[in-house]
């Protein structure tokens, strides 16, 4: 095949592969490196001979970010605790179009924490078939196991996933809620932060290599006053399609935070302050 028709053909699945990535990765970066992994090895086939190019492409990123995975574990990369994974951030009222090709639809910030709870199995079942639609049997190859393995592996992931609150359709609500949180932050008022708050809610925020989690609406309303200054310095934006904002003192992205709107109230916040991975998101975060 022509390797220019091969590279027209490859870049009309990549916006596919790379939410595939995501999704099992968590990682903007890792899902690109996996991307071009899959361009390597599509260069090094006999493309000629693929009869389903895209459901090809799918099984090969699949394996790479189940190999990257395992390699996590093997080197004892992963932190004990757990971490956030990336967040998708854009500017405006709705999601640009790569934004949007990336997260699809309901891959909120929240379920994107819970599957990084999940082992590389349970993560490449549940996302392939759950979110993909890909069939068991094409999963149980990739895995080396039988159809009734992976059909089990995606049910247990399933069992986890339900715990992960859904953002409420609405974003204008959402955006109120949120901007709610941010005036009683700024204000000091308990009382006001404890009322929008889910009773259940959590919050969670990675920062300096450290990972804290929060948990109860009394717990978390204290812990949002002690970044009452950064409140101030709030910008909106939209965080894997949920209303959130980053916090840029002096113009500088600080924090990034992701809000988990569920029934009106707050269900999740989701703090990415760690300085590199927040300035790994690039300038679309300042809006420049």
């Amino acid at each position: 095949m022509d390797d220019d028709l091969l590279a027209e053909r490859f870049q009309a699945h990549r916006g596919h592969l790379r939410a595939v990535a995501y999704r099992m990765l968590g990682s903007l970066a890792e899902a690109d490196d996996a991307v071009q992994e899959t361009w390597l090895r599509l260069g090094r086939a006999d493309a000629e001979r693929v009869e389903n190019l895209g459901g090809w492409l799918t099984t090969v990123v699949a394996r790479i970010c189940l190999d990257m995975l395992r390699a996590r574990r093997a080197r004892r990369e992963e932190p004990l605790d757990p971490r956030l994974p990336d967040p998708v951030v854009s500017l405006g009222a709705a999601l640009d179009p790569e934004s949007q090709a990336l997260l699809g639809e309901g891959v909120g910030l929240a379920l994107q924490v819970v599957l990084g709870t999940l082992t590389p199995a349970e993560r490449l079942a549940f996302v392939l078939h759950d979110l993909f639609a890909v069939r068991f049997e094409e999963i149980a190859g990739i895995l080396g196991r039988s159809d009734a393995a992976a059909r089990q592996l995606a049910s247990r992931a399933r069992r986890r996933v339900r715990g992960a609150p859904a953002p409420d359709p609405d974003l204008a609500r959402q955006r109120e809620v949120v901007d709610a949180f941010l005036a009683a932050a700024r204000g000091g008022d308990l009382d006001a932060l404890v009322a929008v708050l889910d009773p259940g809610v959590v919050l969670r925020a990675e920062h300096a290599g450290t990972f804290r989690e929060v948990r109860g609406a009394a717990a978390v309303a204290r812990s949002a006053l002690g970044f009452a200054g950064l409140a101030e310095h709030a910008r909106p934006v939209l965080v894997n399609g949920a209303a959130g904002i980053v916090a840029a003192p002096r113009g500088r992205p600080f924090s990034v935070l992701g809000f988990t709107v569920t029934r009106g109230r707050i269900a999740a916040v989701d703090i990415l302050a760690e300085p590199a991975r927040v300035r790994a998101l690039g300038p679309g975060v300042l809006g420049g």
